[in-house]
């Protein structure tokens, strides 16, 4: 009976251990599944996909509304250089924005259209360079090239979408190209 008593114990003891090391193993399934899930939704409102860039992204906390912000910020700087924002410019913002998967619907979509119809304070360009410069130095030259592509690249477009005479000639006013330096340098200081 003692043989019987023991094995029964046994038995509950395996059951009880693996039925652990199964719930810890589905706790490890879960976080990769949602750790994949966030690197895609940083991929579709970015546009990187190096996969590298994109652990370290993740790795920093950097959620898909964050990047949002840290994209949104500097066309939205660009636009308001020259002290308004024409429809051009207005349409070529609302398009990024959209590119990032921006729900209409949502808040992040309501301040945006507020920072469209009224200039945000100046605290927000140099909050935005202080998070670009300290998320830089978290992470590799790679992964720190490729945001400054992307968010240089969308805020040069922005620059880009107004300016010249008929068409021609430099786009790019004086003020606005002034902007484009101060976000250029946010990068350039983490070297």
């Amino acid at each position: 009976m003692n043989h019987e008593v023991l094995g029964n114990r046994r038995r509950a003891l395996e059951e009880s251990f693996f039925a652990r090391q199964n719930n810890k193993l589905l706790e490890q399934l879960r976080s990769q599944s949602a750790a994949e899930e966030l690197r895609k939704q940083l991929s579709e409102v970015s546009g990187i996909e190096d996969s590298e860039t994109l652990q370290q992204m993740a790795d920093a906390d950097i959620q898909p509304e964050t990047f949002a912000a840290i994209s949104l910020i500097p066309v939205v700087a660009v636009a308001w250089a020259d002290g308004t924002i024409d429809d051009k410019e207005r349409a070529a913002i609302l398009s990024v924005a959209a590119d990032q998967g921006l729900a209409e619907s949502g808040p992040a979509h309501q301040l945006l259209q507020d920072w469209l119809t009224t200039q945000p304070a100046a605290d927000l360009l140099a909050t935005w360079q202080d998070y670009i410069r300290a998320f830089c130095e978290t992470v590799s030259a790679e992964a720190k090239a490729n945001l400054e592509s992307q968010v240089m690249g969308r805020a040069k477009s922005i620059a880009s979408a107004t300016g010249g005479i008929l068409g021609l000639g430099n786009k790019i006013s004086a003020s606005e190209q002034n902007t484009l330096d101060e976000l250029a340098a946010a990068f350039a200081q983490t070297e």
